[in-house]
C-alpha cells in the first residue's frame, strides 16, 4: 500500500485535531522556519529508533521534511517498521510557507544557522563542528598579502576570535594584492582597516588587533590561548621567531611565502609531534642570503598568487580546527602560477634540529635580525 501524501492544509487540520506532526529535517533547516507545533526529530534518528519518539504504532503520524522528499522516504521506513497510519506532507515546509501557514522560527539561533548552512549539510562539520569554529581562536601574523585572504574566508566560515598582527600602515601599492584594505583606508592601520573589512563580511567573529611589530618580548602574548598560527609575514626574522614559538608552546604553525610567480605553503607541528613532524628549521636550517631572496617591494608579486597561498592556509586551518581530512604536515606544497603546476614534496623531521628535536629543551629566543642577517 502506497504511503499517504497530503496537501499542507490537509496537514495542519489533521495536526489541530491531534495527530502527531513530525519535522524531520536537520535542526539548522527547522530554524530557519518549521511548522508551528511540529516533533522536530532528524530523519536518520526517527528511523533509527522511532519508539523513542512514536510508542504507538497504530497512531496516525504526519511526517514534513524541506519539499517532501525526505519525508516520504522516512514514511517508508515507518511503514516498514510496524507503523500503520504514516501520511508525508505533499511540497514539505516549503509549501507549507507559501500557502501562508503558521511558521515558527529560531530567532535566537537564525543567523547561526543560516549563515553557516552549507556547512551544516557537510556531515565532517555538521553543527558540532561549526560550534568548534566558533570557538576557536587563530592568530594570524600579516594582515597583507597572504593574511588578507586568509582572514576573509575563516572569518566567513565562522571562527570565533581572530588576532590580527600588523604594524604598519595601508598604502596604495598593497591594493593590487591585499584585498582587505580600500583606497578610502590608505593611511589607516591595516590591523583597523581589517577589521573593518571582517566585522562588515561577519560580524559574529570578533577581530582583535595586535598592531605592533613581532618581536622575541611580546610574541608569546600574541600567541596565547591561540588553537594555531597562521604565518603571513613578509621577513625571515618573523618567520623564525613564530617558528620558535610554536614549537616551544606546542602551537601548530600554517605557512605560506610568495615570491614573483611562485608560492608555497605547508603545516608545521613540531611542537605537538616531535620527531616525526618537521618545523621551519627543519626546512630551512638557516636564512638564504638578502639578495637570493628580496622581498615583494624590490621583486615584485603577481597580485593574485598571495590569494592563491592564502586560501590554502585558510583551508590547512579550517582542517586543523575540525579535525577532518590530511594536514600538509610534513608537505611542502608549492605552486608556480606561470605554468599552473602544483609540486608536493615530503618533508621529515630533522633529529639534531636546534628547535625541534625530541628531547631537546628550548634554546631560548635569539636575536633574529642578526641571525637572518649571516651575524
Amino acid at each position: 500500500m502506497e504511503i499517504e501524501r497530503i496537501p499542507p492544509a490537509e496537514a495542519l487540520r489533521r495536526q489541530r485535531a491531534g495527530t502527531v506532526l513530525v519535522d524531520v529535517r536537520a535542526s539548522h533547516e527547522r530554524a530557519a522556519g518549521a511548522a508551528e507545533g511540529a516533533l522536530g526529530i532528524v530523519r536518520e534518528t526517527l528511523e533509527a529508533d522511532p519508539t523513542a519518539a512514536l510508542p504507538d504504532r497504530e497512531a496516525p503520524v504526519m511526517l514534513i521534511c524541506q519539499m517532501g522528499g525526505r519525508s516520504l522516504k522516512a514514511a517508508e521506513a515507518l511503514r516498514a517498521a510496524g507503523y500503520a497510519r504514516v501520511a508525508s506532507v505533499e511540497g514539505g515546509t516549503e509549501r507549507w510557507r507559501d500557502e501562508g501557514l503558521p511558521l515558527v522560527r529560531d530567532e535566537a539561533n537564525a543567523d547561526f544557522y543560516e549563515r553557516y548552512s552549507r556547512h551544516l549539510r557537510l556531515p565532517e562539520v555538521a553543527e558540532a563542528g561549526q560550534r568548534r569554529l566558533q570557538a576557536a581562536r587563530i592568530a594570524m601574523v600579516g594582515a597583507g598579502g597572504l593574511g588578507s585572504p586568509a582572514a576573509f574566508y575563516l572569518a566567513a566560515a565562522g571562527v570565533g576570535t581572530l588576532v590580527l598582527a600588523d604594524d604598519d600602515m595601508v598604502d596604495r601599492s598593497n591594493l593590487q594584492r591585499q584585498i582587505l584594505h580600500t583606497e578610502a583606508r590608505i593611511g589607516t592601520a591595516k590591523v583597523e582597516s581589517a577589521r573593518i573589512a571582517l566585522n562588515a563580511l561577519n560580524p559574529s567573529t570578533r577581530v582583535e588587533a595586535f598592531p605592533e611589530r613581532i618581536t622575541a618580548a611580546n610574541v608569546e602574548r600574541l600567541l596565547e590561548g591561540a588553537d594555531l598560527v597562521i604565518d603571513g609575514a613578509d621577513n625571515f626574522p618573523v618567520r623564525y621567531l613564530l617558528n620558535d614559538a610554536c614549537v616551544k608552546l606546542g602551537t601548530p604553525l600554517v605557512y605560506g611565502a610568495v615570491h614573483r610567480f611562485e608560492g608555497q605553503a605547508s603545516v608545521f607541528d613540531a611542537g605537538r609531534h616531535r620527531g616525526e613532524a618537521p618545523c621551519y628549521r627543519c626546512l630551512f636550517p638557516e636564512p638564504p642570503p638578502a639578495e637570493a631572496a628580496p622581498n615583494c617591494a624590490e621583486a615584485g608579486v603577481l597580485g593574485v598568487l598571495p590569494g592563491l597561498v592564502g586560501l590554502v592556509q585558510a583551508t590547512e586551518a579550517l582542517k586543523l580546527l575540525l579535525g577532518i581530512g590530511e594536514p600538509l604536515r610534513g608537505r611542502l606544497l608549492q605552486v608556480d602560477a606561470l605554468s599552473m603546476r602544483f609540486r608536493e614534496t615530503r618533508l621529515g623531521a630533522d633529529p639534531d634540529c636546534p628547535v625541534c628535536a625530541p628531547g631537546r629543551p628550548f634554546p631560548g629566543y635569539i636575536d633574529y635580525a642578526a641571525f637572518c642577517a649571516g651575524g
